[in-house]
């Protein structure tokens, strides 16, 4: 069983602390600590940008950095790269302690936090009165506003990486199937490429670490419901009926058309399955797009979003997308917004998004002709932008939510797998700790 949190964590820093890790020297390389009111500043001068996805994204942000800085020579740009797995301890420490960044890279999974303690400036009059207005996407923008739990935006939507599953091109046609776009097809096409006396198996399903995404993805996008929270906001929908049957259908597929050692998969085993031809499809995100080129080329296999439901609709739970926030406590505010605008435009936006192969948030960006080479990208960000993906909004604002989805679920979820622990009975318990955080979340608000 999911153990129930007997208390949750109430005081602003503790609204971090589920994702925060051991904390790290910061050294000064920031404007201010939180708590000072900051400047909007000359509009000239230095400022401090924080990346939080530093080595992977580097080189790309210095080259956008460079340009921002030939097109406003009275501006200069600090880089400070920092690894993805040390971002939200370095931002807690600073916090508290001083040497917060101008700009920074937060989000969806970070922006809760941090603006719980009153360091992010809300930026909604910044974007309407600018060259962004009406230029980002709207699910992007709904995405980080629903992950701050409240109703203003406090970072600018930059790229998004959706779920998608990946199919062997060469299996599929060696037996005669069509591609798998809807979940009837999807079942059906896993049932048919497994061959266990051959170590042929038609799926792979995530049994480890991270496995609770994947099956909220599963489940939401079969039922077609479109809201994590029922109309009042205070029960959730994770163990409707539609969600348990969906759940249901999903873990059947374990050992008869996945391999057993899949109780214990994570990403990394996932994809080497795949990759070697041993396994059909697979669902992961655009992260892993670049690592089945390498072994595959791009001609046995495709990357296509999550199956849709038999009216053309497809559901699908959000991705964190990552954004750009201007820190409360900078002293050169109006310096910062022109770095946070220029990154966010149509010519830096498409830039970054081709360079890091993700689906980019300004609107023009994702009409480039880059993306008609980079498919799995294009076919994302044409689901986001075509009006029929409903997004759920999952709530990255509660405090628990990692451990809840995480740490508290994961083993839970391989007692479903192993018959164990009925879909219901797991959903069920799922679903209390979820409405009592929402329920002492709402409390905090007031």
């Amino acid at each position: 069983m999911i153990k129930p949190r007997n208390s949750r964590l109430a005081a602003a820093i503790s609204l971090v602390s589920a994702l925060a890790l051991t904390a790290t020297a910061c050294g000064d390389d920031g404007s201010a600590a939180t708590g000072a009111k900051g400047a909007e500043g000359s509009g000239t001068g230095k400022i401090v940008f924080w990346d939080e996805n530093g080595g992977v994204r580097t080189a790309i942000w210095k080259e956008i950095i460079a340009d921002f800085e030939k097109a406003n020579p009275d501006v200069e740009v600090q880089y400070v790269g920092i690894a993805s797995t040390e971002a939200q301890s370095k931002y807690d420490t600073a916090i508290q302690g001083g040497g917060l960044p101008d700009v920074g890279g937060v989000g969806a999974a970070m922006v809760a936090g941090i603006t719980a303690q009153d360091a992010l400036e809300p930026l909604d009059d910044r974007i309407g009165s600018s060259s962004l207005k009406g230029k980002l996407n709207e699910a992007m923008v709904e995405n980080v506003r629903s992950a701050a739990g409240r109703d203003e935006t406090y970072t600018v939507p930059i790229s998004a990486t959706n779920g998608v599953l990946y199919y062997r091109t060469d299996l599929f046609e060696k037996a005669g199937l069509g591609e798998p776009n809807t979940w009837d097809e999807f079942y059906a096409a896993a049932a048919k490429l497994t061959d266990k006396k051959k170590n042929q198996f038609g799926y792979t399903i995530r049994g480890g670490p991270g496995s609770i995404a994947q099956a909220l993805d599963s489940m939401y996008g079969q039922s077609g419901i479109e809201s994590f929270w029922d109309e009042s906001g205070t029960k959730t929908t994770v163990n409707d009926p539609k969600n348990v049957a969906a759940l249901e259908k999903y873990v059947g597929l374990y050992k008869k058309a996945t391999p057993e050692a899949d109780l214990n998969n994570d990403f990394t085993k996932m994809v080497a399955q795949f990759d070697s031809g041993g396994i059909a499809m697979l669902n992961h995100n655009l992260g892993s797009y670049q690592d089945h080129v390498s072994s595959l080329g791009v001609e046995k296999f495709r990357g296509i979003p999550q199956p849709e439901l038999a009216d053309g609709t497809r559901v699908m739970v959000s991705n964190p997308v990552s954004g750009l926030g201007l820190l409360k406590s900078s002293e050169n505010k109006a310096a910062a917004w022109k770095f946070i605008e220029f990154a966010a435009s149509h010519a830096s936006n498409s830039k970054f998004s081709e360079s890091a192969g993700l689906i980019p948030a300004n609107k023009e960006a994702a009409e480039d002709p880059w993306l008609d080479k980079a498919e799995t990208t294009k076919l994302g960000a044409e689901a986001l932008f075509s009006g029929n993906t409903k997004i759920v909004q999952l709530p990255y604002y509660l405090p628990d939510w990692n451990t809840l989805s995480k740490a508290d679920s994961e083993s839970g979820f391989q007692k479903v797998l192993l018959g164990k622990m009925s879909a219901e009975d797991f959903l069920d318990t799922f679903a209390e700790d979820l409405d009592a955080a929402q329920a002492e979340w709402k409390e905090q608000q007031g």
